[in-house]
């Protein structure tokens, strides 16, 4: 749970301009995503990353034998389970960060209170990425470009990230909204919880073409059973893959009894999405928004192919 709890809280903060601007004597300046001013003398080599869902960035951009160092929760890609951890995504290790000489260290909003100005009191150069939806994701990945001298990468990948989420959107965008399945998705079940439409899964179903039935929470919130049942959900879709409960929601999604009236239930409209894919603002959105339109709207994926 705690495992869960943390991968959720991955870029939930304010979202400033990204930008980077060169001034008169050659100097970059960055303004990161917490609307800091980060100036570099030089294109930073050795970097550091406080965040999956940055070093998923930073892998894609082909940035990997940059990477020195990131933390125990960054598994994508597996290269990325080789190097060399400086803790955990909240309890990073300032002393072990500073041992490996990093040129800029990529944070996360998490970081902001304590870590990043103890970095900066060190004079380590910190870039906060906090991207809270699918757009300033893409900020981000530029952002990160800008920094790395990896602008070319970085506009590249943007542009292919939004043909694949166009390619989806086209095809719900004339649904009526009685077209549009209603979806409960699980983040937990113990207790159960689900997602308001301010988070990457509300973004990802609305998108998808489906209606969250806890579309007006905001953020991840405990839920009754009662009202999920008043929703009659057509579709569920269970987060797995987090911590030790594994497939724990998918389970209980599958085999809780007072669900099987549903017509989620009946029609065997139970699914299940890593919540790698739905907990990261990374480059594997598109991933996590084709997964789900194929759950959603199966029928027109099968006529898009």
């Amino acid at each position: 749970m705690i495992a869960m709890i943390i991968v959720i809280d991955i870029g939930l903060s304010a979202v400033a301009c990204s930008t980077g601007n060169k001034t008169q004597n050659g100097t970059m300046q960055i303004t990161d995503q917490l609307g800091r001013i980060v100036p570099f003398d030089s294109t930073p080599q050795r970097v550091i990353s406080l965040a999956p869902a940055n070093t998923e960035i930073l892998f894609e951009l082909g940035l990997g034998d940059n990477v020195v160092g990131d933390t125990t929760y960054c598994d994508y890609p597996a290269e990325a389970l080789n190097k060399t951890k400086v803790g955990g995504f909240s309890t990073p290790d300032v002393e072990k960060i500073i041992a490996l000489q990093p040129d800029v260290v990529f944070a996360a909003p998490i970081h902001e209170a304590e870590v990043i100005p103890q970095l900066e009191r060190l004079g380590v150069k910190v870039v906060a990425l906090a991207p809270k939806t699918i757009d300033e994701t893409y900020d981000a990945i530029k952002l990160v470009g800008n920094v790395t001298g990896t602008q070319k990468a970085a506009d590249s990948l943007v542009i292919s990230m939004k043909a694949r989420v166009d390619a989806v959107t086209s095809l719900v965008a004339n649904l009526m909204n009685v077209e549009k399945p209603s979806v409960f998705y699980i983040v937990w079940h113990d207790p159960l919880m689900s997602a308001g439409d301010d988070t990457l899964p509300g973004q990802l179903i609305a998108l998808a073409g489906g209606r969250n039935i806890f579309a007006n929470l905001s953020g991840y919130q405990n839920v009754d059973l009662e009202s999920v049942l008043a929703a009659e959900p057509q579709v569920i879709i269970a987060g797995t893959g987090m911590g030790s409960g594994a497939d724990a929601p998918l389970q209980w999604a599958q085999n809780e009894q007072r669900l099987q009236d549903t017509e989620a239930r009946k029609k065997g409209n139970v699914f299940s999405i890593s919540t790698d894919l739905t907990g990261r603002f990374g480059p594997r959105i598109v991933d996590a928004l084709e997964e789900m339109f194929m759950m959603i709207h199966p029928e027109l994926a099968a006529q898009s192919k």
